[in-house]
């Protein structure tokens, strides 16, 4: 099996959007890692498209957090830093939160279902030796997430939750590469405990199901950090 890259051409129509979209899924689903230099060139050849929308779409996602501007005009995914690490974790645990708490009693049997399925799904995507386990597994995982928070019915709070993930993708791709399936909880842990949660309408389980699920991630990078400063203190 191929795995696949994490840019893919896009079409010509409504090309500025497309390619805006297509960046913007990549960063959200932690396709390139903490400090990658994004150059407008090279993105252009890999979305076979002209130099001026991926310009303006690097523009847009650097207004929104997600890429910072460098002195040479080039951008970068931000590094990785335990205050903004901090700060990611204390604002998805808030806005996520209120969003879990707002959809544990809306959602329904056909709800549960979709969940369900899209945790198994998960459970096997993890369990596979496809080379795209990273792509799909995240992929689920966002759909798992959103399918809850879009039955908050909050239109607000989407906006929001949606530029924390762009925010993360980074970390959730160097969690991805530290956890280790067989000696860590399982991936899907806290999902299952989530839907365990909001199948019996407690709001306040399904909240702490999912502050759990949020910060495991970044605990595990928390982790990674600690142990890179004790070998830099003592050598």
């Amino acid at each position: 099996m191929v795995s696949r890259s994490p840019l893919s051409p896009v079409g010509r129509e409504t090309l500025q959007d497309r390619v805006y979209a297509e960046l913007r899924r990549s960063l959200m689903h932690g396709m390139f890692d903490a400090g990658a230099v994004l150059r407008i060139q090279d993105l252009a050849a890999k979305l076979d498209t002209s130099t001026m929308p991926v310009r303006e779409a690097l523009g847009q996602l650097v207004s929104e957090q997600a890429l910072e501007a460098l002195p040479n005009r080039s951008v970068r995914v931000p590094l990785i830093t335990r205050e903004r690490l901090d700060d990611l974790a204390r604002a998805r645990v808030l806005v996520e939160g209120a969003l879990t708490s707002l959809a544990s009693g809306r959602l329904t049997a056909p709800d549960f279902e979709t969940l369900r399925a899209l945790t198994e799904r998960c459970d096997a995507a993890f369990g596979s030796d496809d080379p795209d386990k990273a792509h799909t597994t995240s992929e689920l995982n966002h759909s798992f997430h959103f399918h809850i928070y879009r039955a908050a019915g909050s239109a607000v709070l989407i906006p929001v939750v949606e530029s924390l993930w762009l925010q993360s993708g980074p970390y959730v791709r160097a969690a991805a590469q530290i956890h280790d399936e067989d000696r860590d909880i399982r991936a899907t842990h806290f999902h299952w405990a989530l839907i365990e949660a909001m199948e019996r309408r407690d709001a306040d389980a399904s909240v702490r199901a999912l502050t759990q699920d949020i910060t495991r991630s970044f605990d595990l990078i928390r982790g990674a950090l600690d142990a890179r400063e004790k070998v830099v203190r003592y050598g």
